[in-house]
């Protein structure tokens, strides 16, 4: 049977953020969270895998115990399991511990449930925007990598492998890889569902499985949380707004040609001599 196990993280609803004029930091009281919307392409793209060639899906979070409501909620959307991993102690993890611990636990889910034939986790996430722990986590698994995939063409439990299309700044490659292999997908890989009512009563009595530093046995402390996060931020600001001259250009097709022609050329002319 194959496992899937989808990352994902919950994050600031970027459509409520705001920035304090003071300390230049992001006003996090008040602001909603929601799960990262590339992980939910994530766990769509598992939920459908598993309607065409079977298996089980489990969702891992790691953050606060509130944490919990995004798990819960792509419980209601299908997945099996939900798993949040969650203790002071990995607080203030930065992209590397992150991807550590999320890794030793993809391999515990992997031994209650079997090694997980795909990992998916969103291309990036809203708050941070690195793209990096997908990656991580493949490094630390040893598993293949798929980054910016934007259709799954096909998966072949028997054979053990998958073909994917990922998106290119240049176009589109067509990939045939083998399992195990990471995913990282993009928005334009599917439309999450919505919830079904069966789903949402599921989810409402669910408890998600919860995890902390204690139910890993071989652990490094040195790796997680702040101690295991060797990036710092030194400085935040927001940068000040640039005043633009914008002149609209009206008429037919070929009178705003032929207005816009000389000031195209004249801007090329001081680009070059520049």
């Amino acid at each position: 049977m194959l496992h899937m196990v989808v990352c994902i993280k919950q994050v600031p609803d970027s459509r409520e953020i705001r920035i304090d004029p003071k300390t230049n930091t992001l006003i996090r009281q008040g602001v909603p969270a929601i799960v990262n919307p590339y992980d939910l392409n994530g766990v769509e793209a598992a939920l459908q895998i598993k309607e065409q060639v079977g298996g089980r899906v489990t969702v891992i979070t790691m953050g606060p115990p509130s944490a919990d409501k995004a798990l819960k909620s792509c419980v209601a959307m299908g997945a099996d399991e939900g798993i949040l991993i969650s203790d002071r102690a990995f607080a203030g993890a930065d992209t590397l511990a992150t991807s550590y611990v999320l890794a030793k636990a993809i391999e515990k889910a992997g031994a209650l449930w079997g090694a997980p034939g795909i990992v998916f986790c969103g291309k990036q996430t809203l708050d941070g925007d690195t793209g990096q722990v997908g990656p991580g986590i493949a490094c630390r698994l040893d598993y293949e990598q798929l980054t910016y995939v934007e259709h799954i063409e096909s998966v072949d439990v028997e054979r053990g492998v998958v073909v994917v299309h990922r998106h290119l700044e240049d176009g589109v490659e067509r990939i045939r890889a083998p399992l195990p292999v990471l995913i990282t997908v993009v928005s334009e890989i599917n439309k999450p569902r919505r919830a079904s009512l069966p789903g949402l009563l599921r989810a409402q009595a669910y408890q998600p499985i919860v995890w902390s530093t204690a139910d890993f046995e071989d652990l490094d402390r040195s790796k997680i949380g702040l101690r295991g996060s060797p990036t710092i931020v030194s400085k935040t600001w927001v940068p000040e707004p640039r005043q633009v001259d914008t002149e609209f250009l009206r008429g037919t097709p070929a009178e705003v040609a032929g207005r816009l022609t000389p000031v195209l050329l004249e801007r090329l002319r001081m680009t070059q001599g520049a």
